[in-house]
């Protein structure tokens, strides 16, 4: 089947034989293959899809059939075949997964389920809902990596069609999904070939002038001398005598988007990019790779740095080669890449080899060592993100990096990104071993945790069951497993804190009103307050986000009537010198308290807004003394004033507990309550707080700044200046 043909056809008639090419295609190298099933999905999916057209005017059909191609010239089995063709019935309406359980089985419509688009799922915003679409994806392939093979192959043919979308934001928007998520996913799981393709269209559509630019200093470079990569070629064969140790050697130029990579990557011009030519030689086996290796170094000069043998230590996606930089024939910098035949195919095919070897009755590549580790890795992150968004960053983080190899007490290879350190070892190893680790040794050596690790390092982790992980350990973690971990405990741990906030919070209002409080008491209103546990309450209460006084508008009645007939002008305050019927505000910007000195600014069409005399949003109004109010304070009525502080504590497990209990102990009230920011070692908060007058608030902030706990505390005054 020609693709480019399928692909620009437009209104022409179908050739009711088009089924013929993928059914030999697949034929020859499936065996188990169920032509009957095939030809039958090749129907349905084209009678379905109908009259519908894709953006270039072709048959919408022509898309299915198109990725089901991709995916049989990666021999991948019918099965995988079949949920090409169905994939996108589903999601288009054009059938249901109840029909396609019926017509082919629950091992395809588990797959068509888990290929089908997200694009019709709603979100607040565009990133919240690609996060989302990711989220499904990496659930969907952590079961099964077929499903991830037919989404990349549909993502291919739609790169491949991508210049028929008239909206360029679409088309931008498309290539940097592509690069951000597909091009990494398929580097992953070693489908170079793919990866490449994807990174070139992408990169097309989103840097065009940089690609052209850089393609036409590629083509200089090749028409100064068009024959370069056959005569090297024919160099290198000419050095190893054509020897039966090589079966063949292949060149070829880096792709633009490699090339761009490494610009950038190392702040350097085109000019000075070494190794713009890459060769491999395939040979019979390990020691054969060895014995060229041998050879290329004995021959050409070796450029220093550039050596990297991942035949003894193989990348985590299953990447196995030796790579080494040469001064090479013509004396031209090349790189020159050495591995067997079935390394070849795994670097090339990736997963998808493991089909191709099966097929060829030769030992198939074992699936686990390839890709199980990377999505058991995604399936973690998944459960321990709370957010979508959280774990499309934390997957990013698995996908992109540059990788350091690291080896346990026992031996075991540990993979990580550059730049990981001991903290992110010891979650690779295990989660318990990383909540847990307290220590470690590099090359027997003691050393801190967040000592960044090199290529080769042994390392020992040290641990206690005391041990919990620690919110600074984010500033020294790169991995997505460790950061997920990480941040999972402290939302763990926030949560109780809020929980003991917001049940604090209620207690101390029943210890002003003379009155016991018990938990019982919450459960008759945790229906009315649409909570399912006192715990959801309690934690609500804590994080302000329920107000304290509708739930103790409630528990508390006869309370907050009388609150309510105090409730004269604004928070149960009265003040002298004021007209009848004028509203009544307390300033924001300096809560003004009973006791403290006081002056009124007249606002048109909002009333009188109440400031403490010493506010410097004052010096704005100085040449306007007409809108100026002589107001003062009402003995007869000095409760129900809000009071706002703002506090620093030590961010440990029980400091909000105890500043609560401080300011209960002192008879305040926390009516609101928010955290500014939060940092490794300190929470900034803001609190509001019912307190007599001044001198009452005055006398909690002191005894908030005796207890250890607090680091600072002080009135909450807004600077205007």
């Amino acid at each position: 089947m020609e693709l480019n043909k399928l692909d620009t056809k437009s209104k022409n008639n179908i050739n009711l034989n088009y089924y013929k090419d993928i059914i030999n295609k697949v034929s020859n190298y499936d065996s188990n293959l169920k032509k009957n099933v095939l030809i039958q999905a090749v129907n349905f999916s084209r009678e379905r899809h109908g009259e519908q057209k894709r953006d270039s005017g072709d048959p919408y059909f022509f898309h299915p059939l198109a990725v089901a191609d991709i995916l049989a010239d990666y021999k991948l089995d019918w099965v995988s075949i079949i949920t090409a063709l169905l994939h996108d019935t589903v999601e288009d309406g054009v059938a249901t997964r109840a029909e396609i359980r019926k017509l082919f089985g629950a091992e395809i419509a588990r797959l068509v389920d888990g290929v089908t688009k997200l694009s019709k799922i709603e979100a607040p915003q565009i990133k919240l809902r690609e996060a989302e679409n990711f989220r499904k994806l990496l659930l969907a392939m952590s079961k099964d990596i077929r499903v991830l093979l037919v989404k990349l192959a549909d993502r291919l043919h739609n790169m491949r069609t991508l210049q028929y979308i008239e909206s360029s934001e679409r088309r931008m928007r498309i290539s940097k999904e592509t690069l951000d998520v597909y091009a990494p996913l398929a580097a992953r799981i070693g489908m170079q070939n793919m990866r490449e393709e994807l990174e070139d269209i992408a990169f097309a559509e989103l840097n065009t002038s940089i690609r052209k630019s850089l393609n036409k200093r590629i083509l200089f470079l090749r028409n100064q001398d068009d024959q370069l990569v056959k005569k090297i070629i024919k160099e290198i064969k000419h050095k190893f005598k054509l020897n039966n140790k090589i079966i063949q050697i292949q060149g070829r130029e880096k792709s633009i988007y490699s090339i761009w990579k490494k610009m950038q990557k190392s702040s350097i011009p085109f000019e000075n990019i070494s190794d713009i030519y890459a060769f491999r030689i395939i040979c019979n086996n390990i020691n054969d790779c060895y014995s060229a290796l041998g050879i290329i170094h004995n021959i050409w000069p070796m450029i220093p740095g550039r050596f990297k043998d991942y035949i003894s230590t193989p990348k985590s996606n299953g990447y196995s080669s030796i790579h080494t930089n040469v001064i090479g024939p013509l004396g031209r910098p090349i790189e020159i890449q050495i591995r067997t035949e079935k390394m070849h195919e795994l670097n090339e095919y990736g997963v998808a080899a493991h089909w191709y070897y099966k097929e060829k009755n030769s030992s198939p590549i074992k699936l686990n060592k390839v890709s199980l580790n990377l999505f058991k890795e995604f399936s973690e992150i998944i459960g321990n993100s709370s957010r979508a968004d959280d774990i499309l960053s934390h997957s990013k983080m698995e996908m992109y990096s540059d990788q350091v190899f690291c080896f346990t007490p026992k031996g075991e290879v540990i993979t990580m990104p550059k730049s990981a350190t001991a903290i992110d070892f010891a979650f690779s190893v295990h989660s318990k071993l990383g909540e847990t680790c307290v220590g470690c040794k590099i090359n027997g050596r003691a050393a801190p945790l967040q000592t960044i690790l090199s290529n080769g390092d042994q390392v020992e982790i040290l641990r206690s069951k005391s041990q919990s992980p620690q919110p600074s350990w984010l500033n020294y973690t790169v991995t997505g497993k460790a950061r997920s971990y990480i941040n999972k405990f402290i939302r763990k741990n926030d949560r109780n804190e809020f929980i003991k906030l917001g049940r604090s919070i209620l207690e101390n209002n029943f210890i002003l009103q003379n009155k016991q409080f018990h938990d019982k008491l919450i459960d008759p209103i945790l229906k009315q307050l649409d909570h399912k546990s006192r715990r959801s309450l309690y934690f609500a209460l804590g994080k302000s986000e329920i107000n304290s006084e509708d739930v103790l508008n409630i528990l508390l009645p006869k309370k907050n009537k009388v609150m309510a007939m105090n409730n004269k002008n604004d928070r149960g305050i009265s003040i002298k010198g004021l007209k009848p019927g004028v509203a009544l505000h307390m300033a924001e910007c300096c809560h003004p308290l009973f006791g403290e000195r006081i002056v009124g600014l007249m606002t048109e069409g909002k009333g009188i807004t109440v400031h403490t005399l010493d506010c410097v949003i004052l010096e704005r109004y100085t040449d306007n003394p007409e809108l100026w109010v002589d107001i003062t304070w009402n003995n007869k009525n000095a409760e129900n004033n809000i009071g706002r502080i703002n506090v620093t504590i030590t961010n440990k497990s029980g400091s909000l507990n105890t500043l609560t209990q401080v300011i209960a102990d002192f008879g305040g009230n926390i009516t609101n309550f928010l955290i500014n920011k939060r940092s490794d070692d300190f929470f900034q908060l803001m609190i509001d707080i019912e307190v007599n007058d001044a001198k009452h608030l005055n006398e909690i902030i002191t005894g908030l700044r005796t207890n250890l706990t607090v680091y600072e505390v002080n009135r909450a005054k807004e600077n205007h200046n």
